[in-house]
């Protein structure tokens, strides 16, 4: 489905991805760890074009992204829900979910099926997307995401800052997503959370992939984590 083989990606002069490779197929979910500063969220950033390769390949069923232009990857099926959840504040929440249907050219089906999952955001339509809580802007990043009905869905750090409820409702609507078929990629600080969730883990150190481990792998022998993350 989704492989990134050997990417390098720099800061103008400043390097911070020295060669990372990883893979994820239809119903997998594939957590990428490491320290902070280590280069998680730009590879997400750069398989979404966001920013240029120096070096290396992206590619989705067999197609190269990088040499599309940013706008056209979420087209091709890529949903992303980056840290900090970027929505439009001033538009509504009702804006920012048609922002995210355009994007594929969704409609009403798809619409109702994003409000079923998040049934506190059909509440809030008309609210604008600013005046969100937190848990209900990762919600709102979440559907809007989910708008394109992606085969590939990339999220970083989702449960950053959230309470226990709603840490547990993103959890269960990235199952849901596993359930359907989604690839997902996921960043997260959380070990606790990334060991519930995943089917396999890339620890990234200094910009490079160093390992590939699968949740059972870790459970087994806790001296992975402590290896790579220092806890």
């Amino acid at each position: 489905m989704l492989e990134v083989q050997g990417i390098h990606a720099a800061y103008g002069d400043v390097r911070v991805l020295r060669g990372v490779t990883f893979d994820v197929q239809p119903a997998e979910i594939m957590c990428l760890l490491g320290r902070n500063g280590a280069g998680k969220t730009t590879t997400l950033k750069s398989v979404m074009g966001l920013l240029p390769l120096g070096d290396g390949c992206v590619t989705l069923a067999g197609e190269n992204l990088a040499t599309l232009p940013p706008h056209d990857i979420p087209r091709r099926g890529i949903g992303y829900i980056p840290q900090g959840r970027r929505l439009f504040p001033e538009l509504t929440v009702g804006e920012n979910i048609e922002i995210g249907l355009m994007t594929r050219s969704m409609g009403k089906e798809t619409r109702e099926w994003v409000l079923e999952l998040f049934p506190r955001l059909r509440e809030r339509l008309k609210q604008t997307a600013g005046t969100l809580s937190g848990g209900e802007q990762q919600m709102l990043a979440t559907a809007r995401a989910l708008c394109l009905r992606p085969k590939v869905l990339l999220l970083d750090e989702p449960t950053e800052g959230l309470q226990p409820s709603m840490i547990a409702l993103i959890r269960d609507v990235i199952l849901k997503m596993k359930a359907e078929g989604v690839a997902i990629v996921l960043v997260e600080q959380r070990v606790d959370a990334v060991l519930q969730v995943a089917d396999r883990v890339v620890f990234i150190e200094n910009g490079t992939s160093v390992k590939t481990a699968t949740a059972d792998d870790l459970r087994k022998d806790p001296e992975i984590l402590t290896r790579y993350l220092g806890v």
